[in-house]
């Protein structure tokens, strides 16, 4: 029986890593948006949660300095 791919292996802990970090920060903003407005309902944080991950105002291009780029890239 033969193992896996060491390069499989390795994307796989990348994936989970970034979903993991996804999560965290989506837990993060949620106690933000609750500690900065107390009096709203669960619901409505969930819906300024959400609008949140839809614009992310500052950084609509991503999170990263540079240029936008197509995707996916063409490959000369």
């Amino acid at each position: 029986m033969t193992g896996v791919d060491p390069r499989l292996e390795a994307a796989a802990r990348r994936l989970r890593l970034a979903l993991d970090m996804f999560s965290t920060g989506e837990r993060l903003m949620r106690e933000r948006l609750r500690r900065a407005h107390p009096e709203l309902p669960a619901q409505d944080l969930e819906l300024r949660l959400r609008e949140w991950l839809r614009t992310r105002p500052g950084a609509e291009f991503g999170d990263s300095a540079g240029t936008r780029a197509a995707w996916p890239r063409q490959r000369p």
